[in-house]
């Protein structure tokens, strides 16, 4: 009976053993579905939707850019890309073999591809193929099934309708940057361009817009198998410029290819109504990537046609830049109105003989009348008589000496000597250097935008400021006249008197270039400007630079504006090596089309 009942018991606790080993086991089991099912579902959920889901950016359609009229000057066009959505079951070798079978690549697409494959971010698209035509697109539908992770989607490409007129201005756009690619998946999409110059490049972020995000179902071998969801990208937004198309169109056949640049500006506000440089380029060779011997001819090119002359390049701006020392005199009563010098056709500063241009001589002449002939003799005095501090600080007032206010990349800067210059490089300042600056040689640079700003603030006597961008998504850029300088006005008038008579009297040196349109008359001043260091004795010979090959002889410059008495429009020309009348007369053609158009339209 003890036998029976120590078996029983060594039963029972034998059973206890094994029934709570089963249940701890068991709690353990639910403890653990709980966890995976309840605590830790959201983390399980996601990965099993990440194996079934791939999430593919969508490149947002980039901005236009107009002129003030809504004319298109960048814009876009629709094209049909073949792209591999890469995971990681995608054997992209043996996908890209089956899609040469049905779609031929060239030698320099399997040679992209094979730099692309090699570290590939997973679910980033490939760029199989652009610009698909429809029976390339059918035959890649029938094989979809063999195709995993191919698929057609549609993309753009920039266009510019105005072409070479509105290269530089415009600018163009480029591929990213591999740094900038590496750090944004967006710009790493095939098909993404970012501003590479002009107002693409300064305007790009507003340009840009903002991604989308396409949300796809595949299968255990990457295929597509339906679309889950998307969040539409959304389009960068139009900038409206204040450019004309017509102007700019107008501004570039003056030209005619010939070296130069050409600024027109609305003196009543500073909108820039035309900004050409010459000779231009083909600015869709970047969106691609410039071919190489392109690139070689244009690196060979003697008249640089990628540099934007408009507002890089700086040129001595001869004697456009004697209304400025004239104003700069009156202001600090160096001289009077009045006040007259004689021009025998030289001046002797020093041990060195300064030559007027017209050597037999001006006679006596005021600042009106040395203006209206371009008297050198008459400016050498006044330079002497105010300083370079004093022609600086002027300059800087009119807009002259610096970059100007504007958004838009790689602004030059205009130059005008100062004596802490020149004392801190070592420079021994003459009375013959000061008389140089006078006419506008010298150290002095300026830029062809820096002239236009100095001619609309002399006509306006306001602080006129240049303005390029009109209206982003139709809502207006406020414009502003621009406050009082701090110019008398009888001052102002003795400068636009000049001026005036510069173009319409015929002693003036624009005579040949007058203008007469709707009743409407312009004033404005030449300049020629030395490209070459002349000698002493290449001056007294008085020799004649229209014989010297083209590259050397002097550039000829023009700033103006119409009608003289409520002045709408200024213009600065410069055309390297050219003739004297040469700007004039583009002045006078850009004016009658601008006066034209404005009477139209008023």
């Amino acid at each position: 009976m003890k036998r029976k009942f120590l078996k029983d018991r060594l039963f029972t606790r034998r059973v206890s053993i094994i029934g709570g080993t089963q249940a701890l086991v068991f709690a353990a089991i639910t403890g653990r579905l709980y966890d995976l099912q309840v605590w830790q579902y959201p983390r399980y959920r996601k990965m099993a939707r990440d194996n079934a889901t791939l999430e593919r950016l969508v490149p947002p359609e980039r901005g236009l850019i107009t002129d003030h009229a809504g004319v298109v000057l960048a814009g876009n066009v629709q094209r049909w890309r073949a792209m591999l959505l890469l995971s990681d079951w995608t054997d992209a070798p043996a996908i890209l073999a089956r899609f040469e079978k049905i779609i031929s690549l060239s030698a320099a697409d399997r040679t992209r591809l094979a730099k692309i494959f090699r570290g590939r971010r997973r679910y980033l698209p490939i760029l199989l193929k652009n610009d698909l035509s429809w029976n390339e697109m059918a035959q890649l539908e029938v094989n979809r099934p063999w195709l995993p992770g191919v698929i057609i989607n549609h993309g753009f490409e920039r266009r510019y309708p105005l072409g070479k007129d509105t290269a530089h201005t415009v600018g163009y756009v480029v591929p990213p940057h591999a740094a900038a690619a590496k750090a944004d998946p967006v710009l790493d999409l095939p098909g993404v361009r970012v501003g590479g110059a002009g107002v693409e490049q300064a305007h790009n972020q507003t340009l840009f817009g903002t991604p989308g995000v396409t949300e796809l179902e595949v299968n255990d071998r990457g295929a597509v198998v339906r679309v889950l969801g998307r969040r539409a990208e959304m389009s960068g937004k139009t900038i409206a410029l204040t450019l004309d198309a017509g102007l700019q169109r107008e501004a570039m056949r003056i030209l005619d290819g010939r070296p130069g640049a050409l600024v027109m500006m609305d003196a009543r506000n500073g909108a820039v109504r035309a900004m050409v440089s010459a000779p231009s380029f083909d600015q869709s060779y970047f969106d691609n990537g410039v071919p190489d011997h392109v690139w070689t001819r244009w690196m060979k090119d003697p008249q640089h046609p990628l540099v934007d002359r408009t507002t890089q390049g700086l040129y001595a701006p001869g004697s456009t830049f004697k209304p400025t020392v004239a104003l700069a005199a009156l202001r600090c009563e160096a001289i009077t109105a009045k006040t007259k010098f004689f021009c025998s056709g030289h001046l002797k500063i020093g041990n060195r003989m300064f030559f007027c241009w017209l050597r037999s001589g001006h006679g006596w002449m005021d600042a009106a009348s040395a203006l209206q002939q371009s008297c050198d003799v008459f400016f050498y005095h006044v330079a002497m008589r105010v300083g370079i501090d004093k022609m600086a600080a002027m300059g800087n007032e009119l807009g002259l000496v610096g970059a100007p206010a504007m958004d838009f990349p790689s602004l030059a800067g205009g130059f005008l000597p100062t004596c802490h210059w020149a004392h801190k490089r070592g420079l021994e300042w003459t009375e013959g250097r000061t008389a140089i600056q006078g006419i506008g040689q010298g150290y002095s640079v300026l830029t062809p935008l820096n002239l236009a700003i100095m001619v609309t603030r002399v006509a306006t006597g306001r602080k006129i400021v240049p303005h390029l961008v009109g209206a982003i998504d139709n809502e207006p850029v406020k414009l502003r006249a621009g406050e009082e300088l701090n110019l008398a006005e009888k001052h102002l008038a003795v400068v636009r008197q000049g001026m005036n008579e510069v173009v319409n009297t015929p002693l003036g040196t624009s005579w040949g270039g007058r203008l007469d349109v709707h009743g409407a008359r312009m004033a404005g001043k030449t300049g020629t400007a030395q490209v070459i260091s002349e000698s002493a004795a290449m001056e007294a010979a008085n020799y004649d630079d229209s014989k010297l090959p083209w590259k050397y002889r002097p550039n000829a410059l023009f700033v103006g504006y119409a009608p003289l008495e409520k002045p709408a429009f200024a213009v600065s020309v410069v055309i390297e090596h050219g003739g004297l009348l040469d700007p004039v007369k583009a002045a006078r053609d850009m004016f009658a089309r601008a006066l034209t158009s404005d009477k139209l339209q008023a």
